[in-house]
């Protein structure tokens, strides 16, 4: 296949670029600025140097086109302000979701995150964050033209993966290596009957293809 990750320098994002190289997969990543085009390389995918916030959807969608999946996985970053939570969590989102059904990309892939809910009140940034996430999944599951599926991991760590985790519409909030988050989304690339769902991960003892395929379909 041949997948474009938004995003492609996140943490989430580079793993599962070399996961999916490996695989045999042709990877291409948005990224916005040259300076990151290194490590993509180093990561086995394909740079290419385009601003989410500030692109046509005719752009963004000459990147997809051809693609057989689309992943977004950007984000604002943490202490990066209340308006880009807006910009970038949400609006990017929506730009890409537009762009991949300009493109006829149907598979589409969103990382998310626990607890998104666009009418999550508050005023702090992280209530601005689960907003915006919030809002931008429910754009994208009013769309009939993708085939999407939603994956909100539990605690991000950097500790090194299990390959065990639990993967069900509801799981509480626990810890995940992101190394275990990328290898569920390179499982739900080849899973298609993953359409439609919205997921939460965490830890735990399932190995992530029997996950993937025991939630498939339902």
């Amino acid at each position: 296949m041949r997948i474009v990750i938004a995003g492609g320098h996140g943490q989430i994002a580079l793993r599962l670029e070399r996961l999916l190289s490996k695989g045999g997969h042709e990877v291409a990543g948005i990224i916005r600025t040259s300076e990151q085009a290194a490590d993509l390389r180093a990561a086995g995918a394909e740079p290419v140097v385009l601003d989410l916030e500030s692109a046509s959807v005719d752009a963004v969608a000459a990147v997809l086109r051809g693609a057989d999946a689309a992943v977004f996985a950007a984000g604002a970053g943490p202490a990066s302000g209340v308006a880009r939570k807006d910009t970038v969590d949400r609006a990017a989102a929506v730009l890409f979701a537009d762009a991949a059904e300009a493109a006829g990309v149907r598979r589409f892939l969103v990382v998310s995150a626990m607890a998104a809910d666009a009418r999550r009140e508050g005023d702090g940034e992280f209530d601005a964050y689960l907003r915006a996430k919030g809002a931008a999944d429910d754009d994208v599951r009013s769309r009939p033209g993708l085939d999407w599926t939603i994956l909100r991991p539990g605690i991000l760590t950097d500790d090194a993966g299990t390959g065990l985790v639990e993967l069900k519409a509801s799981t509480g909030r626990a810890p995940v290596p992101r190394d275990d988050v990328a290898a569920v989304l390179a499982e739900l690339l080849e899973t298609p009957a993953t359409a439609g769902l919205t997921l939460e991960l965490i830890s735990g003892s399932v190995p992530v293809p029997v996950a993937v395929k025991d939630i498939a379909g339902n």
